[in-house]
């Protein structure tokens, strides 16, 4: 069954991943998805027992600066949703978020606009937002917990996202130079 337009879909958590070469990846796991029943979690919430996680194809972001903003222009690109039962995503690890069952790939209709603003005082606040659409392009069904569930029916028109992350990174762990952490909130489009 479709999800009502503008309601709610899903909130996410995760990283993006910058590597040497500038290209951004960006991995995490569902918090909560609209309409799913059974548990998220194969125990305490966290990536490690997350039972849907997602994971973006790499690209690369251009930069606009217009005084203390900062505006990323990204690509079109795809990014998957992923079913593992039994947990075991890592955010030491980011290819462990593609592991599993591949159960939707959805691709960004336009340029992903994230805006970073930052304080002039060293050390101050310093927050990043972005906004993007996506279309659902594969997708099969899924069972979790005994209940069928497919994103064809539940996002047939796709989504729109709105994401906030901390503009300060956290600390990189090779072959990427800088990770932030960042939450996502998507409402299904109609």
């Amino acid at each position: 069954m479709p999800i009502t337009p503008g309601r709610v879909v899903w909130y996410v958590t995760g990283r993006f991943y910058e590597d040497k070469q500038g290209r951004l990846q960006d991995v995490g796991y569902f918090l909560y998805l609209e309409g799913l029943q059974g548990p998220l979690f194969d125990s305490s919430i966290g990536e490690g027992s997350a039972r849907l996680t997602f994971r973006s194809a790499p690209f690369q972001a251009k930069t606009v600066t217009n005084g203390n903003l900062s505006l990323s222009l990204d690509a079109v690109g795809d990014f998957s949703v992923y079913l593992n039962d039994s947990g075991g995503a890592s955010f030491d690890d980011p290819e462990s978020f593609s592991r599993g069952l591949c159960v939707a790939t959805f691709q960004r209709t336009s340029v992903v606009v994230g805006e970073t603003i930052s304080s002039p005082v060293l050390g101050g606040l310093a927050i990043s937002t972005n906004v993007f659409s996506a279309d659902l392009v594969a997708g099969v069904p899924f069972e979790l917990d005994g209940t069928r569930h497919d994103f064809r029916q539940m996002l047939p028109h796709g989504l729109t996202q709105w994401g906030t992350a901390s503009a300060n990174p956290l600390a990189a762990l090779p072959p990427y130079t800088r990770i932030v952490a960042f939450t996502g909130s998507a409402v299904a489009a109609g």
